[in-house]
């Protein structure tokens, strides 16, 4: 007996993955806890491992293929099991076959609309783009295996203007590497951006000339794009900024940061700081420190802060548990370890699991103001940017000092401005209270 392998869970809030590429193929006999395939998502890059020892015995899902979570991957026989001939590879089923010619074949079923794997049954993902663009899944043949339509046929589909409801069957299969050339219809921007899925062809309007450069989207950075344009559209966004005072916090920094490096072997930065300000106003206002739930909000007990962790072709927001039981040290620490995995590929899932809140440092690379983009299903996320010797005016003269300002962006169906205002200020406050004499 073959056992189905599922899509697994990779991260909080995410509901499905690609499969980035296969490591087995049918036959491979498999190691427990080997990996083998590699998943993509919009939060991590993970390999998915066997549970148990044993042979690959059929690839349901195709590489670049977008499988909901649960849903089955592959097949594997367990060592020790009858053995179970691999599955014939989907591009083999239109040879000949060599059985008795007298008897008529059976015809092809024709889809149900199903969810799972195999001809006539559809993911998720692939009843959901179908239903948003009106294209009836009878109509078409998959080019996945064992027949199965997959992502790339819909989207194939809604570009060569097939398969909508009503029309015709198309009597071949959808070729997603079919050259298209797509009209230039005219529409509403706000429908268009709505309607028009991430992953599809150079949007409207997009004129090519020679000297340009094509780079393909890697299934991160479409995961990514989708997820943004769910947050915008979703989640409405109210915006504010503080400006802080962080002399002391710049003097206290550079008097420790030698000795902290020598005695810790890591670097102290800002960021522990931020961190900590943010972890003891979340406490004091445990509102921001919720979710939208749909018909409900939720405020979570644990502290728990995303930071943002940019790579060369990606950002990933891996997650600090239970901040408010850790020093500046143990942040330190934590930051410093998440960011090495981050930009190694090493995060484990647990790493990204269990958001709350998130925290982006933006002036790490000059940014002086921003209007972050809401980690949902979060209420809030809060962005530190640079650090700017500037002239204010205190105590009515002029002086130098240094200066930050605080963004942050909130989902206005859980919080209003009045206590995103009353938090925003409780930072501002705990991030000027350092000085060169304070102790951590």
């Amino acid at each position: 007996m073959a056992t189905e392998i599922k899509m697994p869970q990779l991260g909080e809030s995410v509901t499905e993955g690609t499969i980035a590429k296969w490591l087995k193929k049918p036959g491979d006999p498999v190691a427990k806890y080997e990996a083998i395939c590699e998943v993509s998502t919009d939060k991590v890059n993970a390999e998915v491992p066997a549970t148990f020892e044993g042979t690959m015995v059929e690839i349901v899902a195709g590489e670049g293929e977008t499988v909901a979570v649960g849903e089955i991957i592959c097949k594997m026989a367990e060592e020790g099991a009858e053995p179970v001939a691999p599955a014939t590879p989907a591009v083999e089923e239109s040879k000949p076959a060599a059985t008795n010619t007298s008897a008529p074949a059976p015809e092809k079923a024709a889809p149900t609309g199903k969810r799972g794997s195999g001809s006539g049954r559809f993911s998720p993902a692939v009843l959901r783009l179908a239903q948003e663009n009106d294209i009836d899944l009878t109509l078409l043949t998959g080019t996945g295996a064992g027949g199965r339509i997959t992502r790339k046929d819909i989207l194939a589909a809604i570009e060569q203007g097939i398969g909508k409801v009503g029309s015709a069957p198309t009597p071949r299969a959808v070729s997603v590497e079919e050259p298209v050339v797509v009209p230039t219809p005219t529409v509403d921007v706000d429908t268009a951006l709505s309607t028009t899925p991430i992953a599809s062809k150079p949007a409207v309007g997009v004129v090519t000339e020679e000297g340009d450069i094509e780079i393909p989207l890697t299934s991160v950075r479409k995961t990514i794009a989708s997820r943004m344009v769910q947050s915008k559209h979703e989640a409405p966004h109210a915006w504010t900024m503080m400006e802080v005072d962080v002399t002391g916090l710049v003097e206290l920094r550079n008097k420790m940061k030698n000795d902290f490096k020598v005695r810790e072997g890591v670097s102290l930065t800002f960021m522990p700081f931020f961190i900590k300000a943010v972890s003891d106003a979340l406490k004091e206002f445990p509102v921001i420190n919720s979710m939208w739930g749909g018909d409900k909000i939720i405020q979570k007990k644990r502290i728990n802060i995303s930071i943002a962790v940019a790579t060369d072709d990606a950002l990933y927001v891996p997650v600090i548990p239970d901040v408010d039981e850790l020093s500046i040290l143990g942040l330190a620490k934590k930051v410093n370890t998440l960011a090495q995995k981050t930009r190694a590929g090493k995060l484990d899932l647990s790493d990204l699991q269990g958001g709350t809140f998130t925290v982006n440092n933006t002036g790490s690379f000059g940014s002086v103001m921003s209007q972050p983009i809401i980690n949902q299903p979060q209420a809030a996320i809060l962005s530190f940017e640079a650090i700017v010797k500037r002239p204010v005016v205190v105590n009515n003269m002029f002086a130098v000092r240094d200066m930050m300002n605080i963004c942050m962006s909130l989902d206005h169906r859980v919080l209003d401005g009045l206590v995103a205002g009353r938090f925003l200020a409780r930072v501002k406050e705990l991030l000027e209270e350092y000085t060169v004499d304070s102790t951590f």
